[in-house]
């Protein structure tokens, strides 16, 4: 054979070849596929962010799964090429149907939600060409993932499968009220805490109510591994009742009533002002308490529909026998959270210091008196410590300090939510803008202290740009008792987490400090301290001034959290616990 004719066979086995479909893109049916969720995200070499970048994927593009590896994701890209993306950032669709599945016409469905929206494609990405309101009904026409196609009169299009019931289709995205896993465990604590890692050292990323169902994945060394809003996640298996799936809590009589003060007050799906409103109570109705958690009360606010609604706009009154509140601290444990912190002879502070202890020390709980905790010591001897400067693990409930709400009260506070307009600020990994973000927080700050009869005013209530000189001159028009300015952070380093808080005067030192104690005591978040910042919004502001950054979104994990509900509420309560410190001793 000439040398012509052997490339000419080599360069055609080659194209046949090409023209194949790689040997793991078959393989890997089997482990289903994802969906990226956002905006843009890098695929690297190995499972972590210490791995060079291999490519990228953008929002809503599908892949087929390869391996896993904690959270980490294998995927195959085509053509023989793969890599691994964050677990955070995707969707898994296991081996749903193709877009466009049908499914039989005699199928039908019922919508659970008001103002359901109608899409013309499976996802938000898709413009909005109509709306359903709750129990209309509607035919199932096919599937794509969590999404379903539907028809309604002259109306299709694609709708969120988790707003519809049907008893003929289990929808995709919900559990079907008949399925029953293979191992579960219902929360036994009151309240039970969710971490990132089996450690109580580890970073809290929530928690779960007495009486949730969860489904059991692992358990090592008195830790069980669960799912939590959508991620692997641990809690101590002391506080797991695994006898079997249990049932839901019972509404019981409540022992009080409470009639709303407030002209108009909205109810809430859960107990966060960021939670989805389901309704709205007024001014002279009365409900019974069914649950009380962090100054929110559980109303059924219109019969066999219940939620929560803030406790400040309540006049609570008993309605019935005492019931005298159970102080149950059998197997918990406080962690403490500042360095130093005092171990006192007796549950006051007027008592001798017998101990000074550091940051992540944890202690037995003997007992709860009062707000302090009766704590065992590592030499057998016993302390107490309060229950307001440590976070605890457990039966035992999480001491609040009381009463704060009236050294706030009357106070002119601004809160200045950095950047907006023309300016975004920071951008984050997955999209975030600092400007948005420092208005959702800044809103969720108003509620909570315009609830406690703070004078608050917000330098900027939409997406608009203002300058840093019109920022102070409001601070300095209103004649404001503090002035506070939300921002997050950026830096190339996407290892680099935590909060900062700034002043430039030495007269505003004293608010940074309790401020930034009080947000970290909450948050958990790492503590990078209070310290001197040049900055025009504090440097030229005569009144009592500070500038935060609530966390980074440069670094992905925690660009995940401060997004979070649960950490706005939390940024929102330890600012005003902060500034209710502040004007106490000040």
């Amino acid at each position: 054979m000439s040398k012509n004719s052997m490339i000419a066979a080599v360069l055609s086995l080659l194209l046949i070849l090409s023209s194949l479909p790689a040997g793991h893109d078959r393989a890997e049916a089997a482990n289903g596929k994802l969906k990226i969720t956002a905006t843009s995200l890098n695929v690297r070499q190995g499972p972590g962010l210490s791995y060079p970048i291999a490519g990228s994927v953008r929002k809503g593009e599908q892949y087929p799964i390869l391996k896993e590896s904690g959270d980490w994701i294998k995927i195959s890209l085509g053509r023989g090429k793969e890599g691994w993306v964050a677990e955070w950032f995707t969707e898994k669709l296991g081996n749903d149907p193709s877009p466009g599945s049908a499914i039989s016409n005699s199928d039908t469905g019922k919508v659970t939600a008001n103002g359901l929206r109608v899409r013309k494609g499976p996802g938000t990405n898709f413009s909005i060409i109509g709306s359903l309101n709750n129990g209309q009904s509607v035919k199932i026409l096919s599937t794509s993932g969590q999404w379903i196609q539907i028809s309604s009169g002259s109306l299709q299009g694609w709708v969120s499968g988790e707003y519809l019931r049907t008893s003929s289709t289990e929808i995709p995205g919900k559990s079907s009220s008949t399925t029953k896993t293979k191992n579960t465990a219902t929360i036994s604590a009151d309240s039970l805490n969710v971490r990132d890692h089996p450690s109580l050292n580890a970073r809290t990323i929530g928690s779960l109510k007495k009486g949730t169902i969860v489904e059991i994945f692992e358990q090592s060394n008195g830790w069980t591994s669960i799912t939590y809003s959508g991620r692997k996640a641990w809690v101590s298996s002391q506080f797991l009742n695994q006898a079997g799936t249990g049932t839901k809590d019972k509404v019981s009589s409540g022992q009080y009533t409470g009639m709303v003060t407030a002209s108009t007050l909205n109810v809430r799906e859960r107990n966060s002002l960021n939670s989805k409103i389901v309704g709205s109570v007024s001014k002279g109705q009365s409900f019974q308490i069914l649950d009380e958690q962090n100054n929110w009360m559980k109303i059924e606010y219109r019969p066999g529909k219940t939620g929560w609604a803030a406790a400040w706009f309540f006049d609570k009154k008993q309605s019935g026998p005492a019931i005298p509140p159970k102080q149950t601290t059998q197997k918990s444990i406080v962690k403490i959270l500042e360095n130093g912190t005092n171990i006192r002879k007796g549950p006051s502070t007027a008592t001798a210091v017998i101990r000074r202890a550091n940051q992540g020390e944890l202690y037995p709980v003997r007992s709860l008196k009062k707000d302090w905790y009766e704590i065992s010591l590592p030499d057998g001897k016993i302390g107490y410590v309060a229950g307001w400067i440590v976070t605890v693990a457990g039966n035992a409930q999480q001491v609040e300090k009381p009463g704060a709400e009236k050294h706030i009260k009357n106070k002119t506070v601004i809160i200045d939510p950095g950047h907006g307009g023309r300016d975004n600020g920071t951008t984050g990994v997955r999209g975030t803008l600092e400007k948005t973000l420092t208005l959702k927080t800044a809103q969720s700050l108003y509620d909570k202290l315009k609830a406690s009869g703070t004078n608050v005013i917000l330098t900027r209530n939409h997406d608009s740009y203002l300058s840093l000189g019109s920022r102070v001159s409001t601070a300095h028009y209103h004649n404001a008792d503090a002035f506070i300015s939300l921002h997050y952070d950026s830096i190339n380093d996407r290892s680099i987490r935590g909060m900062t808080t700034y002043y430039y005067h030495s007269s505003q030192k004293p608010l940074g400090k309790e401020i930034h104690s009080a947000v970290i005591n909450r948050t958990m978040l790492k503590d990078r301290g209070t310290r001197f910042g040049d900055y025009h919004v504090i440097r030229e502001n005569r009144q009592k001034s500070v500038l935060i950054e609530l966390g980074y979104l440069s670094n992905p994990a925690e660009e995940m959290l401060v997004n979070s509900p649960q950490y706005q509420e939390k940024v929102a309560s330890g600012i005003s616990e902060g500034l209710a410190r502040y004007f106490k001793n000040n």
